[in-house]
């Protein structure tokens, strides 16, 4: 017996007679779990969700969801709210944009690398940089390092979470080696080059990926537009990865190559757009985030912004500052498209009517099982 156990003897010793003694060793808080602190000043600590006491049972009285015939769980939220922080909506940018600007760069390569190397080498370069920006802002909402290697330690395609890991891992590395050798000649200049193709394949997944993240939760938002935000991310990340390179020197026919790549992005991500709030409006509620709140001022500007930096790529005339007008315009729009959404899973999550309005019109879970989780005001069970 160790000194320990000697201890643990003397402070508590019944618990090693019998067997029906608890271990008081079992109650010793070690290891990760132990360096959790909770916020002194929980209303203002972004992560956390405080809750106010009630005086009453809320279903039981004037505020209670049951005496307006839409009962809840005594109006508490029955999802948790997302505890992800301002980094991970940046992340959700500056990933989509590495992995549209690496695409890009492969299709350029492609079609006419000698001509088009000053597009495909910016390419490399932007999906590179973006892909190492967005692995330190995943490091900085997780904690530490150490942490994000934790999420390689298995391969399961499954877990968008988990293979979405992988795909950063690898575009990470592979727009890099690409960049760092784009000027190389010989064995080194194709092994850069194959890495280019290599990294546009996996820019696609990186693109769009995180929506389908978001869309395998269980925020009732986010699940009613699992079929139009994937859309949304990719189409953004096109006009995003567009922008970043309009801020740059490019040949004639490169900026031509640019714009119509743009362009399609941004037509694309105000379709896209408007396919969202569609399904999230489908029940009234779980649409309310995307009207309302900082998530729907979030919303409504990012479109504008979005739509005032495609009147000025079809504009007439090359003038300078209308084309680098239109790629702020553009960025700005898609840096904040990321914010709504992220804002708006948050807000999702506290409104309890959301969630359960969702299931009795037999949505969300119920779409998939056809009967839905919750009964309906008179009781009976609600069939999608």
């Amino acid at each position: 017996m160790t000194g320990e156990d000697d201890a643990l003897k003397r402070r508590a010793p019944d618990a090693y007679g019998e067997g029906r003694f608890i271990d008081p060793r079992v109650g010793l808080l070690g290891g990760e779990a132990s360096e959790q602190v909770v916020p002194s000043d929980r209303d203002r600590v972004e992560g956390s969700v405080p809750f106010d006491v009630w005086g009453e049972v809320r279903s039981r009285g004037g505020g209670g969801g049951r005496a307006a015939g839409r009962p809840t769980y005594y109006d508490r939220p029955a999802t948790k709210e997302p505890t992800w922080v301002w980094a991970v909506p940046a992340y959700f940018y500056a990933g989509g944009a590495a992995g549209a600007a690496a695409v890009l760069g492969a299709v350029a390569q492609v079609a006419d690398q000698e001509d088009l190397h000053g597009l495909v080498k910016r390419c490399r370069w932007i999906g590179a940089t973006g892909s190492a920006v967005g692995t330190a802002l995943l490091i900085e909402d997780l904690g530490k390092p150490s942490r994000a290697l934790n999420m390689l330690r298995v391969f399961r395609p499954s877990s968008p979470m988990n293979l979405g890991s992988w795909i950063l891992s690898a575009a990470s590395t592979l727009t890099t080696g690409s960049a760092l050798l784009a000027d190389a000649d010989g064995s080194l200049g194709a092994v850069g080059d194959t890495a280019g193709l290599a990294g546009g394949a996996f820019g696609l997944p990186l693109s769009g990926y995180t929506a389908v993240l978001l869309s395998n939760t269980a925020v009732p938002v986010w699940q009613a537009t699992r079929r139009s935000l994937p859309l949304l991310f990719v189409s953004s990340a096109v006009a995003s990865a567009a922008s970043l390179l309009e801020l740059t020197d490019l040949t004639e026919r490169e900026e031509r190559i640019v714009h119509r790549y743009g362009v399609a992005g941004k037509v694309g991500e105000l379709a896209a757009a408007t396919a969202v709030q569609r399904d999230a409006d489908v029940v009234e509620r779980v649409g309310k985030p995307l009207r309302e709140g900082l998530s729907g001022a979030l919303w409504r500007t990012s479109k504008a912004l979005t739509g005032a930096s495609l009147t000025l790529s079809l504009l007439p005339g090359k003038a300078p500052w209308k084309r680098k007008a239109g790629a702020l315009l553009g960025t700005a729009g898609a840096i904040m498209l990321r914010f709504a959404v992220f804002h708006a899973g948050k807000a999702s999550t506290k409104d309890p009517r959301a969630t359960f309005e969702q299931q009795r019109a037999g949505r969300g879970g119920a779409e998939a099982t056809g009967v839905a989780a919750v009964t309906g005001p008179d009781g009976r069970r609600a069939v999608g």
